[in-house]
């Protein structure tokens, strides 16, 4: 190696950080300054500068520092942000429309949504070290399939709008032979579903040509020309009344039946699937989670067990390990956008974990009679308050409900009182008054709200009240007869005691960041620091309702202002739209503005989308959704877009190009130096040019994706900008689009936002998951434009400098012209198998050492891809350098055979300590294969877990493992 000699510039920066104290950059990166000339001789550079040379194209290069705000010590931020958090006004909120003032239990918000062990995991890809949150998950959709009265739930979805629409088109997936020859196509929506449902079904409906037809759910609305429907039950308004008869001649005419259910009203009405649904959405907000401006909060997905390999989202079931030791994992995964791609039927990706992991330990910790409890005490004060407004001479438009009043009532007339009190309702029209009560109201609540209407007829008020009224307004054909939740989980945890230690039980089955880095290739885990989430518990946040005036919201607005700006100016394009809530929507959001902006030229015939084929699952599948065909490009032998091939498809293709879907860096972990060639050609063809984000990583602050030549990106906030992953969810996938598309963003039917001609909402809220967006706001106004240009440059320099530890083991598979890679890089595992491993086996191997593996055979089957982030430290990389090269010597040290040791991990703690050995190695080689192991092991909970039992034998609730045992018979 030649001699070294540092750039002093680039020590000099680090130490000068590492020495301020007041510097958050200081905390983010992990890389201290004295270890930076040992890594840099590694890699064999002279500068970090040099490096970053070597590794972006110099005509992509920026030319000027991003202009962003000055960065903030923790202390200055956490100080901002109260002062910001008084700016909101948190009033009494009775708006309800599907979202709902809550309590969330202490312990549940103390060891669950404030804990790094939950917030930090990724989605239970590696099932054996993540038994805790897996089976918090099955919790979760026990819970949904006992409430709904179905047989089958998913792990979560984004919100009940999408939930909404991915049941409008799986059940147009799940259209009988017949429908599909008559091209029925209609699908029929009540007039009483959430105005943001049903704004999300008027986006998803249009590309895929379903005609939408909207008006009062009778029995005679429907004909054989209908494939489906969706119902609201109770309805938006609040009343109940039974979808019994509806559904009954939907089934007679083949049609199927979707309902959006309140979850929680579900404990005292008679559940959907009792009355005959096919499939049951909804939110389990009112379990426990914050309002959080919109959210994020978990949807449930629920229906029948026929229609399993077409359900959307992740599945969790119960299968064996090679004990028979039962196991949770998840299941059916072929069903997945990234292995179906472009004949996905959903392109959902992140779902919302955490969430649904803290709504499932609400029904564990409450137990059913719990909910059974706030359920009847709700409804109580509603029928008190129905009571208190009749004695006023109040009219009701309804008399049955559970939760919500319509009343026929001027607004106006008392729409100043109720904010002058601190108090909001809904207001559907001018002379109708919508009050929906929650978990939080009591009696004096009532009182109050009887009082503003008496103040507005110019009557006398009425002293609060302590006794709720014992009458019912639910109709006796509708009052749940059924049980629920009767296993044993929802009927034993119900002191904080016992609460407690049951989670962090759950808690040491899984490997979070807050045990060991994870790896993971275009997953960017990084630090999710402590001051980014201490606002989410502040109640200013937590607790504001989407809906309300946007003046009570001083606070979020300016936020979210400020964020979209800090966004539009890092990605250098003209504005953002935060609604999008996961990565997939961003890339279907940037998609459908496309598509508006060729329909606005007259082009609406465009409708070809390029996508290379090393491009994530996501992207095939986002390009079908938005109604565009799929035209795959190929990649060269080193991994990059196959220039030839593009050209050939992009002329064949030029009078109806819409788009091209480009990774960039690519998903080979390569700066492509072709890329501003690659847009030019697309753009000389009409058509526009897409950005997925999901390496943005690596290239804040040194490029962006204008000047790369993009017309629009997705950014996810839960890789690049902080926001924790929370073991498969939230995410937030904002979109960020140039001048000609700014007039195509998307709008909410409630509260307004959005561009002039802007597509409707591709998310319920308007702006999204508003609540997490708090963690990326923090993040930039920590790091500011310097630090977040170092945690790009220290990203880079950490990818190489495990590529230079790792490559004479393992053959690295594709780097830039000057061999460099970005941010991540793939390392080869298939030479391996002539010895008889598999890179899954040395994914098993790795949890014995300590670590989560990398990404296992994306985008290259046989394959791991790596991407340490900036957050780890020289010692942390080497740890895991360390262990894949003891690996690679164990793979070896078995010449043709293969390795005991990798074919048996990973090792547990019973199997070690049992009292039988069996095994051609010692026990500590099994357990302690490195020293720093021992200072710090982690045990998985399983053994390698039977995917293909648990896929053959499907269980997806708390079955009684009786039950199991019975079915493994």
């Amino acid at each position: 190696m030649r001699d070294f000699i540092p750039n002093f510039g680039d020590f000099k920066k680090l130490n000068a950080l590492a020495m301020n104290t007041e510097s958050f950059a200081l905390r983010h990166l992990g890389v201290r300054p004295e270890h930076l000339p040992a890594m840099l001789r590694v890699i064999g550079v002279d500068s970090l500068d040099q490096l970053i040379n070597e590794t972006l194209p110099d005509d992509i290069r920026l030319k000027k520092e991003m202009q962003l705000d000055p960065p903030m010590s923790e202390h200055e931020f956490l100080q901002h942000i109260h002062s910001l958090a008084r700016e909101n006004q948190v009033f009494k909120n009775y708006i309800g429309l599907g979202y709902h003032p809550v309590v969330t239990p202490s312990v549940i918000k103390r060891n669950i949504l404030e804990n790094p062990g939950w917030y930090t995991a990724y989605t239970p890809y590696q099932a054996e070290i993540a038994q805790g949150r897996l089976e918090a998950l099955v919790n979760y959709q026990t819970m949904v399939c006992d409430l709904t009265g179905m047989e089958l739930a998913n792990a979560s979805l984004l919100d009940e709008g999408t939930a909404a629409a991915e049941a409008m088109t799986m059940l147009l997936d799940l259209r009988s032979r017949d429908q599909k020859k008559a091209d029925c196509l209609r699908f029929f929506v009540s007039d009483q579903v959430l105005p943001q449902t049903l704004a999300v079904l008027q986006t998803r409906s249009k590309p895929l040509g379903i005609e939408l037809v909207v008006g009062p759910a009778l029995e005679g609305a429907l004909d054989r020309s209908f494939y489906g429907a969706l119902l609201q039950y109770p309805a938006a308004d609040g009343k109940v009344s039974s979808p019994e008869g509806f559904i009954g001649k939907a089934h007679e005419l083949e049609i199927k039946v979707a309902v959006a259910a309140d979850l929680l009203s579900l404990c005292l009405l008679t559940p959907p699937g009792e009355l005959g649904a096919d499939v049951v959405v909804g939110s389990s907000q009112r379990f426990g989670i914050p309002m959080g401006y919109g959210g994020p909060h978990a949807a449930f997905f629920a229906t029948r067990e026929d229609y399993k390999r077409s359900v959307p989202g992740r599945i969790i079931g119960l299968s064996k390990d090679v004990d028979g030791k039962p196991a949770y994992r998840m299941a059916l995964q072929t069903r997945e956008q990234h292995i179906k791609r472009d004949k996905a039927t959903s392109n959902i990706c992140t779902a919302q974990v955490l969430l649904a992991v803290m709504a499932g330990a609400y029904a564990v910790y409450h137990g059913p009679k719990g909910l059974q409890h706030i359920a009847s005490r709700i409804h109580a004060l509603a029928v008190t308050l129905a009571e208190g407004l009749e004695a006023l001479g109040v009219s009701l438009k309804h008399q049955n409900f559970f939760d919500t009043l319509h009343l026929a009532f001027p607004a106006g007339q008392v729409q100043p009182l109720a904010e002058a009190a601190g108090v909001n309702f809904h207001y559907p029209g001018p002379g109708e008054v919508c009050i929906s009560l929650n978990e939080t109201s009591g009696p004096a609540d009532v009182a109050e709200i009887v009082g503003l209407f008496a103040q507005a007829l110019g009557k006398p008020g009425k002293s609060p009240e302590t006794t709720l009224s014992q009458a019912s307004r639910i109709p006796k054909s509708l009052q749940r007869s059924s049980g629920f939740m009767e296993q044993e989980v929802f009927n034993r945890y119900h002191s904080e005691s016992e609460m407690m230690r049951y989670l962090k039980k759950l808690e040491r089955k899984d490997l979070a960041l807050n045990q060991s880095m994870i790896s993971l290739g275009s997953c960017t885990m990084k630090l999710n620091a402590a001051s980014e989430m201490l606002p989410l518990s502040m109640p200013e946040w937590a607790s504001m309702h989407p809906f309300v005036p946007v003046a009570q919201a001083g606070g979020y607005q300016r936020m979210l202002k400020k964020l979209e700006d800090y966004l539009t100016e890092i990605t250098g394009f003209a504005a953002t739209s935060l609604q999008p809530n996961s990565g997939a929507q961003g890339e279907y959001a940037g998609l459908m503005l496309i598509r508006a902006y060729h329909e606005s030229r007259g082009e609406g015939h465009r409708n070809v989308c390029l996508i290379p084929a090393s491009a994530h699952g996501t992207n095939p599948a986002s390009a079908v959704m938005a109604g565009m065909e799929v035209v795959v490009t190929k990649t060269d032998e080193k991994g990059n877009i196959d220039l030839a091939d593009l050209e050939e498809k992009v002329l064949a293709h030029s009078a109806s190009l819409a788009a091209l879907m480009v990774t960039y860096p690519s998903t080979h972990g390569v700066f492509e130096s072709s890329i501003r060639k690659v847009t030019r050609l697309i753009h000389d063809h009409g058509g526009q040019v897409y950005m997925d984000g999901a390496n943005m990583n690596a290239q804040v602050g040194l490029t962006n994706p204008a000047t790369i030549g993009a017309d629009v990106c997705h950014l996810n906030l839960h890789k690049t900008f902080a926001i924790p992953h929370g073991g498969g969810g939230p995410g937030v996938g904002p979109v960020c689009v140039a001048p000609q598309l700014v007039e195509f963003l998307p709008k909410n039917p409630v509260v307004e936002t959005g561009g002039a001609r802007g597509i409707p909402a591709v998310s319920a809220a308007p702006w999204g998951s508003a609540l997490v967006c708090l963690i990326s706001y923090a993040y930039i106004r920590m790091l500011g434009a310097e630090g977040l240009t170092e945690s790009t440059r220290i990203a880079i320099l950490n990818a190489n400098y495990m590529k230079e530890r790792l490559k004479e083991a393992y053959p690295i598979l594709y780097t830039g012209e000057m061999g460099r890679a970005a941010h991540e890089m793939i390392v080869d595992c298939r030479p391996f198998k002539k010895q008889g491993v598999e890179v899954t086996d040395i994914a098993k191997r790795l949890m014995d050492y300590g670590f989560h593996a990398p990404t296992v055979s994306f985008p290259v089957a046989g394959t791991l891809m790596i991407e340490p982030t900036e957050s780890e430290s020289q010692e942390e990389l080497d740890r895991f350098c360390d262990a894949l090269l003891a690996i690679r010597k164990e793979i070896d040290a078995s010449g043709d055979a293969p390795s005991p040791l990798l074919k048996n991990a990973p090792h547990t703690l019973a199997m070690i300590t049992a009292d039988a050995w069996d095994y051609p190695y010692t026990r500590a080689e099994a357990a302690y294969p490195l020293p720093y192991v021992a200072e710090n092991k982690f045990w998985p909970g399983v053994r390698r877990v039977d995917d293909a039992y648990g896929d053959r034998h499907l269980i997806c609730t708390c079955t009684p493992l009786e039950a199991y045992a019975e079915t493994a018979e």
